[in-house]
């Protein structure tokens, strides 16, 4: 299959994302054809990354200084220190705003390099390249960078456009099937909040899909895509309509924070409990018909995604939750705004609960 161009414009930037197998190894033709120039670059890598990924990059960029910051990518390592190491770098280097920081690795690693890229003497070139089909569909469009505290995850970051991603399916082989299924709860999210259509080509292509089958999994990455696509270019700085990209994250963030950040419970994962919980509350409150429910609950059973939230959790642990709850960035009183879903296609933007009807339902989640 050829490779994809979708074209992303921002107010603030306009970039394209380029889609296909075996492209990254020209990674410096495809720079050069964006028009981007820059004499030095620093590589921020994640050390899951197979160093053969990395070498046949370095060799597109001959031509330039490359520097290197190996990533212990996780998300405890989200934080300050690191993004003051790869500042450091950059500084002893005397980088210029007209040089480029390139991402090579997750959603960690680019919410980290595009951080760094965004304080840098105030923004220099940044260029993302995803290595897991959760970065692949997600946190590599949009621009949001961020780090986390103790408070909470993402509490702390920017907006700040890249001038280029470029989405390698090559490299998702290197993955185990868990970080695949990963990637496919965000592919699920764009899918119930935009797009029945989508949603039953998922339903249909679903093994395929995670076995990353051509044309199937080009195709689940490019609607996926022009979902946020749509999204971001309507609202950039997330003051209303690009909200409906959080559907199943408050509760998902939630969860992650509450286990500390534990491996024992990665992102997607975490989003697609999380995404369940959002489907299980609007039904609750009348805002999902059962037919509905039932429909996505099924592809979700039969595809064998995590669905046990008792798993990581006991009875007790619903006061945690609700907790970071609370906390969550889309809050603007003292209530939880959440994103609930009316049915597949038309999401319910800005809704707020009581905390009490939030400590009720998560006490029944989490009961015997």
């Amino acid at each position: 299959m050829k490779k994809i161009k979708l074209n992303i414009n921002t107010v603030t930037q306009k970039y394209p994302i380029i889609i296909g197998r075996n492209i990254a190894t020209n990674i410096s033709k495809i720079i050069s054809n964006s028009s981007i120039t820059f004499n030095k670059c620093l590589i921020v890598v994640d050390k899951n990354v197979p160093h053969k990924n990395l070498i046949k990059i370095k060799k597109s960029l001959r031509k330039k200084a490359v520097f290197i910051y190996n990533l212990d990518s996780n998300e405890k390592n989200k934080n300050f220190t690191t993004v003051n190491s790869i500042l450091r770098i950059m500084l002893n280097h005397n980088f210029s705003r007209q040089d480029c920081l390139i991402s090579l690795g997750g959603g960690i690693t680019g919410d980290i390099g595009s951080f760094a890229a965004s304080i840098f003497k105030r923004g220099l070139k940044f260029i993302n390249i995803p290595t897991t089909l959760l970065s692949q569909v997600d946190s590599s469009i949009g621009g949001k960078t961020g780090v986390n505290t103790k408070l909470g995850k993402n509490l702390i970051g920017t907006f700040y456009q890249p001038k280029l991603v470029i989405s390698d399916i090559n490299f998702l082989h290197s993955l185990p099937t868990r970080e695949i299924i990963c990637g496919y709860g965000e592919v699920l999210k764009h899918s119930l909040i935009d797009n029945k259509n989508f949603f039953n080509f998922l339903r249909k292509n679903f093994t395929s899909i995670i076995n990353l089958k051509s044309p199937f999994i080009e195709k689940a990455i490019y609607e996926s895509c022009k979902v946020k696509k749509k999204i971001v270019e309507k609202d950039e700085k997330e003051k209303n309509l690009r909200k409906l990209l959080n559907f199943g994250h408050t509760f998902a963030h939630a969860y992650e924070a509450a286990l500390n950040y534990s491996k024992k419970l990665n992102h997607g994962e975490a989003v697609i409990l999380g995404i369940q919980s959002a489907l299980r509350f609007s039904y609750a409150n009348k805002i999902l018909k059962l037919k509905e429910y039932e429909l996505i609950k099924s592809h979700i059973e039969k595809s064998k995604l995590p669905m046990n939230l008792k798993k990581y959790f006991s009875s007790k642990d619903y006061n945690k939750i609700l907790s970071f709850m609370l906390n969550d960035k889309k809050n603007a009183s003292k209530k939880i705004n959440l994103i609930l879903l009316k049915s597949i296609g038309y999401p319910v933007i800005d809704k707020e609960f009581n905390p009490y009807s939030l400590k009720v339902f998560l006490k029944k989640e989490l009961s015997n």
